[in-house]
């Protein structure tokens, strides 16, 4: 039968498996009276170390995850607010702070008034997301991003028609 761990096992598991050293894990957890020592005590038993196991691969699991979902807004993320940057004076931290800016590699500045703006390589995202997933979900997957590809173009076909109706009817004022 295994035991269960206390609230301060558990907690030294938690703090090892985000800092993995066992002294400073020791002393998050509440071992103030020789944290090294417990920390290595902590560290022979079976199901302290089984919990570390258990944490470490959900992390592993997590972190794949939001690799993953990174890739996906690179292979699929839209480029509307990188492009009207271009057209900007002088744009504020604040309005430069809701702008999604996610595919953007580097922006420059190389002469006075005028700026380049590099994009992450969206073949080579796709190339990750691909060697990301597990292989029973890569059949899925590729069904997945192709239709999220066909949403991505329609909602940026719609926003190309907003843009040109909205010309249209400046032209009209004129």
């Amino acid at each position: 039968m295994k035991k269960r761990l206390n609230e301060q096992e558990k907690q030294f598991c938690i703090s090892f498996v985000r800092s993995g050293n066992i002294e400073d894990s020791a002393m998050a957890a509440g071992y103030a009276k020789n944290p090294r020592q417990s920390g290595d005590e902590l560290m022979c038993k079976a199901e302290v170390i089984a919990e570390i196991e258990r944490l470490s691969a959900l992390q592993r699991k997590s972190l794949s995850l939001m690799a993953a979902v990174g890739y996906q807004r690179l292979a699929f993320g839209g480029v509307a607010d990188a492009v009207s940057l271009l057209f900007m004076d002088n744009p504020s931290p604040r309005k430069l702070a809701k702008m999604d800016l996610f595919s953007v590699a580097e922006i420059r500045k190389p002469k006075e008034g005028s700026m380049e703006i590099k994009f992450f390589d969206r073949l080579k995202a796709l190339e990750k997301l691909e060697t990301a997933l597990p292989p029973e979900d890569k059949a899925k997957s590729l069904f997945e991003a192709l239709s999220a590809g066909a949403v991505s173009l329609n909602i940026q076909q719609g926003l190309n028609e907003e843009a040109d109706i909205g010309f249209k009817a400046g032209n009209i004022d004129d």
